[in-house]
């Protein structure tokens, strides 16, 4: 089965708690702050495999946590760092944003690695909050979430060609004679359901990546036929070779073929009517393509359209269709952009926005920042309480609230708790 789309969910690790411990000697208060840091949460990294040709391991599962960072432990020492997790998907995927459709990355180079979902650091332990005015704190920081997202995995092939036509017309038997790919052929419609890639040589150091997309219909670019589930495959090609049956053995002008695949392709994408394209005139085996083919040279030849006869069944006119294949690549330069839209993609870190609203008469503060301090603070140690409100002066959400007119005593709301105000 060829898998070429997947929506996933995504979760890096926490960071684990910082500890809150006591080394016990003499002449140090409460025996001194013991506590060590929390491991960072594992991270889930996306990385190229050349191996992969479809996305099939993510059909079936859906949901990717890395590991938990591991809490602090007493005598300073650091939690254990959490495993992060790798998933391997093929060349030519891109990782989209579900919910705006945006492209946070394209795989194009083999090797190629990138952070998704970043792990959340630990937290500090009592250790580093021991000043020379607060010898003994009885708090440790907690550690943060790790990123969570929901994606999309879309595959794009990387090829340089891309064979298009409707269906029956020659495309795979084409791509097995120029190649030595191995598609599934025979004499029914559909036969193709999922793209085929073949490396075709041309010579000493020269060849070219070709792909047979399965037969377009009308009405493919709305969900008719198979085509629609792969036309985001020939966005990447340089060159669309448009195969066409120029007999007419199944009642059908080729002509008219021509220009319903192209307006397939244009209603999915504007810009691939715009690609560079050549014509393939398949069946000359067949008595009836001589007509066929005088048809396809007064449209589209004048058109600048260059037309190939060849039979596909008898391997006349490969040679010289090849060549020309080739001739046409040397002109353009490889690209293998989409045509999708880039999101900004942002860290949870960089998401230290602290809100401070007065909305139906409550003052409310919010914010990862605050959020994080919140369920860092023991506020039933006068130490973890005086740093609370040292960070809430320091980060201006105290001056921010007086702005907006608050007074002693009124409450405010921070994270879903509620706190009354004093100076």
């Amino acid at each position: 089965m060829f898998v070429d789309i997947a929506k996933i969910r995504l979760k890096a690790g926490k960071g684990g708690d910082g500890a809150v411990a006591f080394r016990r000697e003499k002449f140090e208060p409460s025996g001194g702050p013991y506590g060590g840091d929390g491991g960072d949460g594992g991270s889930i990294i996306v990385e190229v495999d050349e191996g992969l040709k479809t996305l099939m391991d993510f059909k079936y599962k859906r949901i990717y946590k890395a590991d938990n960072g591991e809490n602090g432990r007493t005598k300073k020492q650091y939690g254990k760092a959490g495993k992060d997790l790798v998933l391997k998907v093929p060349p030519g995927t891109i990782i989209k944003d579900s919910e705006t459709g945006g492209v946070i990355i394209d795989f194009k180079d083999k090797d190629e690695k990138f952070v998704i979902a970043k792990g959340g650091r630990g937290g500090k332990g009592n250790a580093k909050f021991a000043t020379s005015t607060r010898q003994a704190p009885k708090f440790a920081e907690s550690g943060e979430r790790g990123e969570e997202k929901e994606v999309i995995f879309e595959l794009k092939l990387l090829a340089d060609v891309g064979l298009v036509g409707f269906p029956n017309v020659g495309k795979s038997t084409l791509l097995s004679i120029m190649s030595a790919a191995k598609p599934k052929i025979a004499n029914y419609h559909f036969t193709t359901l999922k793209p085929n890639l073949g490396v075709v040589r041309v010579g000493e150091g020269k060849s070219f990546v070709m792909a047979d997309i399965p037969g377009l219909i009308e009405g493919a670019h709305e969900g008719a036929g198979l085509g629609h589930e792969f036309l985001r495959h020939i966005e990447r090609t340089r060159l669309i070779v448009h195969v066409i049956d120029a007999s007419g053995i199944e009642g059908r002008n080729p002509l008219k073929d021509f220009y319903k695949i192209n307006e397939e392709l244009k209603n999915y994408n504007p810009k691939l009517a715009e690609k560079p394209q050549i014509i393939v005139a398949n069946k000359k085996d067949i008595e009836s393509w001589s007509e066929g083919y005088k048809i396809l040279e007064e449209g589209l030849a004048k058109k600048g359209y260059k037309i190939f006869p060849i039979s596909a069944a008898t391997k006349d006119g490969i040679d010289m269709l090849k060549y020309g294949i080739w001739e046409e690549l040397s002109k353009l330069e490889a690209d293998y952009e989409t045509f999708d839209d880039p999101v900004e993609f942002k860290r949870i870190e960089e998401k230290e926005d602290i809100v401070v609203k007065l909305e139906d008469g409550k003052f409310i503060v919010e914010g990862d920042l605050i959020e994080k301090l919140v369920y860092s603070t023991n506020f039933d140690d006068l130490d973890s309480l005086r740093y609370f409100q040292n960070v809430l002066v320091k980060k201006g959400v105290v001056e921010e609230l007086k702005n907006l007119g608050i007074e002693e005593e009124d409450t405010v709301y921070i994270c879903g708790f509620e706190f009354e105000f004093f100076e």
